[in-house]
């Protein structure tokens, strides 16, 4: 039998206000690359998380990285506003206790990254 595939890695947008329209557009950036790579994750996947986000100007000392990382595990719950009971779409992971370790890098976006950011997910070990 294969292995299992855990390892998935996507662009986000950079952060646009309204958050829920951001969460939104990250979370399909996830399924997508879900979709693409076959990676499923079950309630009981320990995973690790790796965050770069990426900030011109002032926003790079105006945003704080607890409230990204919160958009990013946020949307990939498929919690993108309204009642928590109620999901529009799939979670992608059933829940944020599934993440184990937590990498989050805040900086200037280089000249090739278009100010997009990155998530890469994995098993945790």
């Amino acid at each position: 039998m294969a292995k299992r595939k855990f390892k998935i890695h996507f662009r986000i947008p950079p952060y646009a206000a309204s958050r829920n329209e951001w969460r939104k557009l990250i979370y399909d950036a996830a399924r997508a690359e879900m979709q693409v790579r076959r990676v499923t994750y079950r309630s009981d996947d320990r995973l690790a998380l790796t965050l770069v986000l990426y900030f011109n100007g002032v926003a790079i000392g105006f945003h704080d990285v607890d409230n990204r990382l919160k958009d990013v595990m946020d949307a990939l719950q498929a919690r993108m506003g309204g009642p928590k009971a109620v999901r529009r779409d799939k979670p992608l992971i059933q829940n944020d206790r599934q993440v184990f370790k937590v990498t989050v890098t805040k900086m200037l976006p280089p000249p090739q990254s278009h100010s997009l950011g990155h998530v890469t997910i994995v098993r945790h070990r």
